[in-house]
C-alpha cells in the first residue's frame, strides 16, 4: 500500500504542467537574469524580443543551478525528484544538460559525443565522427590577443565568431571543434560522410537566430528541427527538404549533386532527345561538359533539351570551357 501511494506521488500531476516546448513540473531560475521560465526555449524568446538589444542574451543550459516545482512551488537545487513534495519533476531528466521533459514518448537520450540531449531513442541512432562539434578551453591571453587582432575589426564578424567559434560557459572561453552528430541508424555506412556537414546553415531557409542587434544563421547542429542527410553527404532541414522536393528541384543546394534516383527520368529525356532532330547547323556541334553527379569531363554532342554525362548517363551536366591542353 505504501509503495502504490509513493507511486502515486511520484507521479502526480504528470503531463499536465509545462510549456510549448515541454511538458514538465518545475521551471528553472536562469542564473543570467534570474528570471523564471518554464524552459530554455522561453527564456530566449522572451529575451529576444527585449527593446534594448543590449540586453537580449541566451541562458546556458548547463549553467541552471535552480528550479521551482510546479506542484508544492519550492524551489531547490536541480535535482528529478522534488525535496519538498517527492514529486517526479519529469519523467526523463538529464543531470548534463538540466533537461526535464513528461513526455518519455519522445524517447530522450543524452549523446556524450554531441553534449546533448536528442529524441527518438538511442538504439535508432548512431553518432557519426565527422559532422558535429566539442570544446577544448581558450586562454584568456589568445582570447585578448584574438580580440585586439586585424581580422576581427568589423562588429558583425566579432559577434558571428563568438556564436560560432566560441562558447562562454561557466566565465570561461571555449573554442569550438567540430566532431560528429548523431543521424539515424540506417544512415550507418549507408551514406557519404562530409567533414563538418552540420557546421553549415540549412542552404533552403539559413535559420534566423537573434543575437543581441544582429540576425545571424544557425547551424544545423544547433536548430531545433529535424535534418536529413542527402545522397551528397551535405545537410538540410528535413521539411526544407521536402519543400524543395514538391517544388521539382532534386539537386543538392551545396554541391548540385542528385539527391534522389533520377534514372527515371534520364530515360524520359533519352526518349525525348530521339524524337526531337536538331536543325542542320547545330546537328554536329559538340560542347564540352562538367557532370555534377560524377564530376566527369567529357565532350559530347550538343542537343537543346540536355547534354548527356557519357560516365554515368546523367543529364545533370553543366557546359563547360574547353580544357586546355598543353604544348
Amino acid at each position: 500500500m505504501e509503495a502504490s501511494s509513493a507511486n502515486e506521488r511520484l507521479h502526480f500531476g504528470k503531463m499536465g504542467d509545462g510549456c510549448q516546448h515541454y511538458r514538465r513540473r518545475c521551471k528553472i531560475r536562469a542564473p543570467c537574469c534570474n528570471e523564471v521560465f518554464w524552459c530554455r526555449h522561453c527564456h530566449n524568446e522572451a529575451s529576444s524580443m527585449l527593446k534594448n538589444p543590449m540586453d537580449r542574451h541566451e541562458i546556458v543550459r548547463q549553467d541552471v543551478k535552480q528550479v521551482i516545482c510546479s506542484v508544492c512551488d519550492t524551489e531547490q537545487p536541480v535535482a528529478q525528484l522534488c525535496s519538498n513534495c517527492g514529486v517526479n519533476m519529469g519523467e526523463y531528466f538529464c543531470a548534463i544538460c538540466m533537461f526535464f521533459d513528461d513526455d518519455t514518448e519522445k524517447e530522450h537520450f543524452h549523446c556524450h559525443d554531441c553534449g546533448i540531449c536528442r529524441v527518438g531513442g538511442r538504439d535508432n541512432f548512431f553518432h557519426c565522427k565527422k559532422c558535429g562539434m566539442y570544446l577544448t578551453p581558450l586562454h584568456p591571453i589568445s582570447y585578448l590577443i584574438m580580440l585586439g587582432s586585424k581580422f576581427l575589426d568589423s562588429i558583425p564578424y566579432l559577434f558571428y565568431s563568438m556564436v560560432h567559434l566560441f562558447v562562454l560557459h561557466n566565465n570561461h572561453m571555449y573554442f569550438r571543434h567540430w566532431a560528429g552528430s548523431c543521424y539515424a541508424i540506417a544512415l550507418r555506412d549507408n551514406h557519404l560522410c562530409v567533414e563538418n556537414s552540420m557546421r553549415h546553415h540549412c542552404p533552403i531557409c539559413y535559420e534566423v537566430h537573434l543575437f543581441y542587434f544582429l540576425q545571424l544563421y544557425l547551424y544545423l547542429f544547433d536548430s531545433l528541427k529535424d535534418t536529413t542527410v542527402m545522397k551528397c553527404g551535405h545537410t538540410m532541414h528535413y521539411e526544407c527538404y521536402y519543400e524543395m522536393i514538391k517544388r521539382n528541384k532534386y539537386c543538392c543546394p551545396i554541391c548540385s549533386k542528385s539527391v534522389i534516383d533520377m534514372s527515371r527520368t534520364w530515360k524520359r529525356i533519352d526518349e525525348e532527345i530521339e524524337a526531337t532532330v536538331m536543325p542542320e547547323d547545330y546537328r554536329h556541334k559538340k560542347v564540352w561538359i562538367l557532370c555534377n553527379d560524377c564530376n566527369d569531363t567529357t565532350e559530347v554532342y550538343f542537343h537543346i533539351i540536355g547534354q548527356k554525362c557519357s560516365h554515368c548517363k546523367s543529364y545533370n551536366t553543366r557546359t563547360i570551357a574547353p580544357p586546355i591542353l598543353p604544348h
